[in-house]
């Protein structure tokens, strides 16, 4: 990462991952369920859906609702917030491809169309 000296103190580029940048463990992971789960809020805020119409729509508890719409994604794996995704009317698309480098460790990425 590229360092300077500013004024302030030290600033530090990002990874491009903050969640890395953190040191926070299994921060790919964690990055995958926060992109899954912003859009899963933006829809239902965009639909304007009670956490009680979300629960039954999605097929999961109020609490659980109240648990995403926080962002507290413990209790979520990525499986299962594709499928809440397709519940909410989306298809999820999962491509496979070569990376750029053949040593690098691959990459997950999640953009939403």
């Amino acid at each position: 990462m590229a360092k300077r000296i500013a004024k302030r103190g030290l600033i530090e580029a990002s990874s491009g991952n903050v969640l890395a940048d953190l040191g926070l463990p299994d921060s790919e992971e964690l990055d995958t369920k926060l992109r899954l789960a912003v859009e899963l809020n933006r829809l239902l805020k965009v639909r304007r859906l009670s956490q009680v119409r979300a629960a039954t729509l999605l097929g999961i508890s109020q609490p659980k609702v109240s648990a995403l719409k926080h962002y507290k994604l413990e209790g979520f794996s990525v499986e299962r917030l594709m499928v809440l995704l397709t519940a909410m009317g989306l298809d999820v698309e999962i491509r496979i491809k070569a990376h750029r480098t053949a040593n690098a460790p691959g990459r997950i990425l999640v953009a939403a169309a």
